[in-house]
Order: C-alpha cells, then structure tokens, then sequence
C-alpha cells in the first residue's frame, strides 16, 4: 500500500505554489511514495485580492481539515507575514480542532517550507513559530537539516531555505525561486518521503 504524502500550502502570488510543485516531485521520486498537493481555502474577498494584484488560483485541490487524517505525512507551505505565517494558514490549522480532539494526525511526521519578502523577514522564525501547531496535534517535526549538503552554504548568491525546511524570497513579487532553491525543495519532498516511508514500515 503507497505510503501517502500531502503537500499542503497556501501562496498568495504563486512562490509557495512553485516551491510546492517541486517538493511533490521530490516525493513523487521516492518508490512507494503517493504524493498529492493541495491548497487550503482562501479567506480574502475575490474584490481585496484584485486590488493586491494576486493572480488567480490554479487548478489545485482546495483541501478540507479532516483530508488531512488521510495522509501519512504532511509538508505544510505558506508565506510569511509579520515573520509568522500568513493568516489563511493559521485560520485552516484553527479549524482543525476536531482533529486534535480525535488525536487523528498524533503521530504523523510533518515538514514545512516558507516564503519570506526579504531576508530578515522571518525564514527561521515563521518556521519556529509554526512548530506549535504540529506539537499541539502530537506531529513528528522532520526538518531537512544539512542533508542538501554542500549547496545550503553557498554564499554567491542570495538564497532562501534553512535547516528547517526549503524556503525562497520574494522580495516584492518579482523575484521567483531561483534553481537552488527549487533544488532544495525537491530534496526536502523526497528526503521527507523517504522519513514517511520507513516511519509507516515500521509501524
């Protein structure tokens, strides 16, 4: 039976979506690996979000709370603001009460990454700060760590991510992730895949 990952985000302009793509390829590349993306509900008005310049959605699954107990493992993807995540994520972890009630995701290995505008503009602590969710449903935290090697030292050029998790910066708008980054992304989905698949083997 295929081990399950979801790759659950949230992307205003598109830079989590595409860093999204590429962690379910990631994960996708590891044999006995389903993985799925989806998007959880936005909770602007069509007319704000016009006014912001946000594009329209992609064609992505709109995911619901108890979809999540389907999963195996969970990457979990959003933006920054405030250096916490933006406020659609928060709102769909706070519809997960029945969840937690249930202890259904208790257990369940969860990963992130994250869109920041500059590079102070939380890449760790939007990470940091999102832990409290997965601890308060009993999730395993499985950071990337070091495991990119060699190419998360790389001081040539800007670049987002961490041990945390693959990360990118937008700046304002116009920057998209660059191939490091999306390389990262991939290694986070697969590395995560490969930490799902043996921690549902020995179960």
């Amino acid at each position: 039976m295929a081990v399950k990952v979801y790759v659950v985000y949230y992307s205003t302009y598109g830079h989590v979506g595409k860093l999204a793509e590429e962690i379910k390829k990631g994960a996708s590349s590891v044999e006995g690996v389903e993985a799925k993306i989806w998007q959880v509900p936005e909770t602007l008005p069509e007319e704000v979000l016009g006014k912001m310049g946000a594009p329209p959605k992609p064609d992505v699954p709109v995911i619901t709370p108890q979809e999540l107990a389907e999963a195996d493992g969970i990457l979990f993807g959003f933006p920054t603001r405030f250096g916490m995540m933006a406020a659609q994520m928060k709102a769909f972890f706070d519809a997960t009460g029945g969840l937690w009630r249930e202890q259904s995701l208790a257990g369940k290995p969860a990963g992130i990454f994250f869109s920041t505008g500059t590079q102070g503009g939380g890449q760790e602590t939007t990470a940091l700060t999102a832990i409290t969710q997965l601890t308060h449903h009993g999730m395993v935290f499985v950071p990337v760590g070091y495991t990119f090697g060699a190419k998360l030292f790389g001081m040539d050029q800007v670049q987002g991510g961490s041990p945390y998790g693959a990360g990118t910066f937008a700046a304002d708008g116009s920057r998209w992730p660059s191939e490091v980054e999306l390389e990262h992304a991939f290694h986070q989905g697969k590395y995560f895949a490969g930490i799902a698949k043996k921690l549902k083997g020995s179960a």
